[in-house]
């Protein structure tokens, strides 16, 4: 299989880019240009380097938020032909732009200034490592002469010491590099770029202010394209792992399979959607793996989500006497505050590089997609899960018909929302009662979806869509926001609109923080309501295509969404939803206890 730029670390199943190559065979990242190309000296540069390397690996857009300290470095990314920099509102949301354009381009990037910007954008950086998202964050940094001269500069917390920025970061990337000197800046930068591609996680890199524009000999050529060693599986290891799992499920009656969200880094949608065709198993997902699986494979039968799963698919999964989970996190968010009902001698956990057999053997050095692969020419074909499913499975029914100017329900709303998908189409989830009710959309082939589960930083959305957008500029973004949530990140609307993107935003407005009312109330919950619309207006002000629209029922919402997708298809489109404040969907109600009850554990005794 050909790596193709900026595929490197997706794992989508409706796309032909998925994966890496074989086991044995080296992941090259072809430049555009021959590497023997000689530069002129104003191409030459530490700058012009860094932009070329990021063009190289599938970043052809930068979120950036302008700074003294990076201002330079700025004006040779922007002389990059194949690079467009796009400016952001903060770096917070640049940050969670990066995100969302990592989780569809395999790699992203975004640039702010020293102390005040990097430590504003720490959380969304944060969040990418807690997804496994490759992210390269590069800050412009003091003057290389300032380092050691015991000075004190401005943008900082008024000491001598200029680590205090590298030290936080170094808790939540991969791989920090304090480029200073034109000397090792090459080695530096790439080394920073090829962890990030390899470890799937965000890196730091802090480029001197009075650097980028410095021609260098190192940087007289084109970058050499980088060539990642892929990591190989123990042979002996890989087959006695698949020996004790084949033995293992072949003597199970109603196996099932479970999908988890570190299918995407494992880089193994694909086996593990080859390991489904040739098991007959039923086939679920996490919540947070919602969309690495094809749902409409003919054996899928929803969400795994204990409480909170979606009909049918927890009796299934629950009374199997052998469930296969590939790439879980099981954490409180994701157990329904503990209260998963799975026995771990029934369970076979697939890690990205280990298999963890019941109570038995553990083997390392494993990777999941060789392993998924094997055993998938291992097992007999069994479709009893399946079977049962399929016997008890009862359709969803539907909402209840509203009454003419009924006030709108949030059931109605996504019933509509549903209709919209398509393989052209994407959704993304924001934190709080998005998650559940979109966790219940069927996705259509093609259809993308992401939301951020393991961190679930409020706002996260509006930055991500704004990302994920610019990704694949082919696809609507469809995204679902609730009125706590923007009020975090709503600025960045305003990036959307200038780079004449065409998302639809559904803005929830139901006066507060539902989720957190659902778990623990309080007045600290209730949130001062906005003019949505009249916002998005006043932020469009008459510069690229907008369109907006306040909705309280059904009517209102059809005529919308008719709109939306007919004639003003090439605008960004925002609709304000009125819900009441108590409309939330059962499993938000269901899991918000049993979080709450978690939560509330009184201490064990000392």
């Amino acid at each position: 299989m050909d790596t193709k730029i900026g595929s490197l670390d997706t794992c989508k199943p409706t796309s032909n880019d998925v994966g890496s190559p074989p086991n044995g065979s080296v992941c090259t990242i072809q430049g555009s240009v021959s590497p023997t190309t000689v530069l002129n000296s104003c191409e030459a540069t530490l700058g012009r380097h860094l932009a070329r390397r990021l063009v190289q690996v599938g970043v052809t857009d930068v979120f950036s938020v302008p700074g003294d300290f990076n201002l330079t470095l700025l004006d040779h990314l922007i002389a990059e032909p194949g690079l467009n920099l796009i400016g952001c509102c903060n770096e917070l949301n640049a940050g969670y732009a990066a995100d969302g354009y990592a989780r569809s381009r395999g790699v992203g990037a975004c640039v702010v200034t020293f102390t005040v910007g990097g430590l504003s954008v720490l959380n969304a950086i944060a969040g990418a490592y807690s997804e496994n998202l490759p992210l390269i964050c590069i800050v412009g940094g003091p003057n290389s002469n300032d380092y050691g001269t015991n000075r004190i500069l401005h943008h900082t917390i008024g000491l001598p010491d200029f680590s205090q920025e590298l030290r936080c970061f170094q808790t939540i990337t991969c791989f920090q590099a304090v480029v200073n000197h034109l000397e090792d800046a090459h080695e530096l930068i790439d080394t920073a770029i090829s962890t990030a591609l390899k470890e799937s996680k965000p890196v730091y890199i802090s480029i001197s202010c009075n650097l980028p524009a410095v021609p260098h000999p190192t940087f007289s050529r084109e970058p050499v394209p980088f060539s990642l060693a892929p990591k190989l599986s123990n042979k002996m290891g890989l087959e006695a792992a698949v020996e004790a799992t084949a033995e293992f499920l072949n003597k199970a009656v109603k196996p099932v399979l479970v999908g988890g969200p570190k299918l995407r880094v494992a880089k193994a949608c694909e086996s593990f959607v080859e390991l489904a065709d040739a098991s007959g198993y039923a086939l679920a997902v996490m919540p947070s793996a919602k969309g690495l699986v094809p749902e409409h494979h003919p054996h899928f039968i929803g969400t795994y989500w204990g409480a909170v799963s979606t009909a049918f698919c927890a009796e299934i999964v629950e009374s199997a006497d052998a469930y296969l989970f590939a790439g879980p996190i099981f954490n409180d968010y994701s157990s329904v505050g503990y209260s998963l009902l799975l026995k771990k001698e029934k369970a076979i956990i697939v890690q990205p590089d280990r298999v963890v057999i019941g109570n038995g053997p553990t083997f390392g050095c494993v990777l999941m997609k060789d392993f998924l692969r094997a055993l998938a020419k291992r097992l007999k074909h069994n479709n009893t899960a399946y079977e049962n499913y399929h016997r008890i499975f009862v359709p969803e029914g539907q909402p209840l018909k509203a009454a003419p100017k009924e006030p709108l329900r949030v059931n109605v709303l996504f019933q509509h929302i549903q209709k919209m998908l398509s393989g052209e189409s994407a959704v993304i989830a924001e934190t709080g009662d998005s998650w559940f009710n979109c966790q219940k959309l069927k996705l259509p082939k093609g259809c993308g979806y992401e939301f951020q589960m393991q961190y679930g930083s409020i706002g996260w959305s509006v930055g991500a869509t704004l990302g994920y957008a610019q990704a694949v500029p082919e696809k609507r973004v469809i995204a679902c926001i609730g009125d706590g949530s923007f009020q975090v990140t709503a600025q960045d609307v305003s990036t959307m609109l200038r780079c004449g993107q065409k998302t639809i935003i559904f803005l929830i407005n139901n006066g507060g923080y539902t989720i957190e009312v659902e778990i623990h109330d309080g007045p600290y919950n209730v949130i001062k309501n906005w003019n949505y619309t009249g916002l998005v207006d006043a932020i469009h002000n008459g510069e690229g295509k907008c369109w907006t629209a306040k909705v309280f029922c059904e009517e209102e919402l059809i005529e919308a969404i008719e709109t939306a997708t007919g004639a003003k298809k090439d605008c960004l489109c925002f609709i304000e939803v009125i819900v009441h404040k108590d409309d939330t969907s059962k499993e938000l109600l269901e899991w918000g206890s049993r979080v709450s009850a978690a939560n509330s554990r009184p201490p064990n005794p000392q």
